[in-house]
Parts: C-alpha cells; sequence; structure tokens
C-alpha cells in the first residue's frame, strides 16, 4: 500500500477454543488467528477536520457516524497524549473501501480500526504505544494491529507467536446473514475446552490442516443452531475438490476452507453458490 492508504486483512480463526469465563462476563478463549490477503481498504487525504467516507460493497451495511471504530481509533489516537501536528484539530478525510460483510466473524471492524491506527500514525507522524490504544478499542484490535498471524489467548488481547506457518489456499464464505457475537456467545452451552499443545510448526498445508481437525471452534454448534445457513455454508465447503479443513471463524457466519495452494482454493471457489460472499485467497507463510 501507498503512504497514504492502508490494507486492513480479514482475521481467520483456525480454531477457536473457549476456555473459561471471566467474573465480570467476559469470556476467556484460545485461537490461532490468521490474515489472508482478503480485505478492506483505508485512505486518507489531508483536510482540516476528521471525516470518514464509507464506500465498496458493504457500505451501506455500516454507519460512518460517530460510533464507527475507524473514528474511534483516530479520536484515540488524538487523545493519547503524544505530541506531534494533530495533537489539537486533528484533520484527515478518510475512505473506507468495506469489502468484507459486517459482522461476519472475521474481525473486520477491528481490522478497520488498526488500519486506522497504522496510516494516521504515519500520516500525522505520531509516535507512541499503539498496541495500549487498540487494546482500549477492542479485544481484537490488538492482534488486527499487527495483521500477522499469531496466537490469542485471555479475552483475546494476550498475544504470542504462533506455530510456524507454511503458506496455503483459503476461500471464505458468507450466506449473507449477520450473527451477533453476543447472542452466540449467550447459546453456546456445556464444558469449557483446553487450550491445545501445538508443535513448532508445519511443513505443508495438508499437515497443518489435518492437525487442526482435531481441534475445533467452540462456538460453531451455537452459531449454527442460530444461523442453519452456517451449516450449509460448511457442507459446501467440505465437498469442494482439494478442500484439507472447512470451519467457522470467530462467532460467524463466515466460514472458511483451506487448500494447498491459492490457486487451488480460486479454482474451487467458482463452485460456490453465486448469491454468496465469497472470496479466494493465500495465507501466508510465517
Amino acid at each position: 500500500m501507498s503512504a497514504d492508504a492502508e490494507f486492513a486483512p480479514a482475521k481467520v480463526n483456525l480454531y477457536l477454543h473457549v476456555t473459561g469465563r471471566r467474573g465480570d462476563g467476559y469470556h476467556l478463549l484460545d485461537s490461532l488467528a490468521v490474515f489472508p490477503d482478503i480485505g478492506d481498504r483505508l485512505s486518507v487525504r489531508p483536510a482540516p477536520a476528521l471525516s470518514l467516507e464509507v464506500t465498496g460493497p458493504f457500505a451501506a451495511d455500516l454507519a460512518a457516524g460517530e460510533d464507527n471504530l475507524v473514528l474511534a481509533a483516530a479520536r484515540a489516537l488524538v487523545a493519547s497524549g503524544r505530541e506531534g501536528p494533530a495533537q489539537d484539530g486533528a484533520g484527515a478525510a478518510l475512505t473506507l473501501e468495506k469489502n468484507l460483510p459486517v459482522a461476519s466473524g472475521i474481525g473486520g471492524g477491528s481490522a478497520d480500526a488498526a488500519a486506522a491506527l497504522r496510516l494516521l500514525a504515519r500520516f500525522w507522524a505520531r509516535a507512541g504505544d499503539l498496541t495500549a490504544i487498540a487494546a482500549r478499542l477492542g479485544a481484537d484490535v490488538p492482534v488486527c494491529l499487527g495483521a500477522r498471524a499469531a496466537r490469542m489467548s485471555g479475552i483475546g488481547t494476550d498475544l504470542a507467536p504462533p506455530p510456524r506457518l507454511p503458506e496455503a489456499g483459503i476461500i471464505l464464505a458468507n450466506p449473507g446473514v449477520a450473527l451477533s457475537t453476543k447472542d452466540v456467545f449467550a447459546a453456546r452451552t456445556g464444558a469449557f475446552s483446553a487450550p491445545p499443545t501445538l508443535p513448532a510448526g508445519w511443513g505443508d498445508a495438508a499437515a497443518m490442516a489435518a492437525a487442526l481437525a482435531a481441534l475445533g471452534n467452540d462456538l460453531e454448534a451455537p452459531a449454527i443452531a442460530l444461523c442453519p445457513h452456517v451449516g450449509i455454508v460448511l457442507a459446501a465447503l467440505r465437498a469442494l475438490p482439494g478442500a484439507l479443513l472447512a470451519r467457522m471463524s470467530g462467532s460467524g457466519a463466515t466460514c472458511f476452507a483451506l487448500f494447498a495452494t491459492a490457486a487451488a482454493a480460486r479454482a474451487a471457489a467458482r463452485a460456490l453458490p453465486r448469491d454468496w460472499w465469497v472470496k479466494a485467497g493465500v495465507l501466508p507463510p510465517t
């Protein structure tokens, strides 16, 4: 991306275990998050005041008002107390190209907020602890700030290096239905899951998928109960030639399938229904 633009990749949970619940009601998680080359784009140009325009295929589903996470990130950066040209009366005309579906379990809003922090810190020449600002914006924003694979734990803000990951192809598919994270967590029942022991790394996509198949997404069953379309998407992904693993990401309704290569993923994606949101791409190696 250019100096006045930033990519906001989707966050995909290759597995997600709910490991407990804090006294304040927040659930504790363990997950391996990755970032394919599929996402939103944020750009900026000089302006006397702060503003946000939303374009792209999902612009109509996302308000550009004061509660938008991109604007919240910009205001948080201004309020961080760091010296710089934007300390008072910060100005920037931001444009968000919204390519990811809203409320779809792939961290789109968090990715956009993280991209805003990276972009505006550069645009305004601001120094400071972006990680601390990110943590105040939401549990997924810190991992999205780095936009690279990480193991998440706690409420999602405790980050550790991932296993060594091979390059792989990926398909993301959403049936066009939004799911409330709060509702999915509320529908979850049963015991909590233990954090798995992961190896140092995997040699190829097939080995990674085989190991991940022994794990799961603890929110998948409650999501399917609330939205049976998720089960339909998963069945379609699992039936694709070359699919190594299919699973729901986050709290849904977006699901993913892993492939040996990006070319295999792109070829397989053509078989999915045209009225779904479907994107194919690559998971970069670590």
